[in-house]
């Protein structure tokens, strides 16, 4: 029997796996965290009284839909929520 390699044409193999991943983690979760923290220091500095709301719908929208999601509630947050 032949032993065939993991990751036989690819690349980089695991290394590229790997960077893809940590990519990923950051793409994923710490942008729409900053996002979040943006939205919700504009808000208390305009005296918004849901500025929590707004940030965390921005980071359960980022979690659950991606960072696009995250960016259309910032988007909709400078559209709406600015008063």
């Amino acid at each position: 029997m032949v032993a065939l390699p993991l990751f036989a044409g690819l690349p980089g193999g695991v290394e590229l796996l790997i960077v893809f991943f940590i990519f990923l983690l950051v793409f994923g979760l710490l942008i729409p965290i900053g996002m979040a923290y943006w939205v919700y220091r504009d808000a208390t500095a305009r005296g918004n009284d849901d500025a929590t709301l707004w940030a965390l719908a921005t980071v359960l929208a980022g979690l659950f839909v991606s960072v696009f999601g995250a960016g259309a509630v910032l988007l909709l947050y400078v559209l709406v929520g600015r008063e």
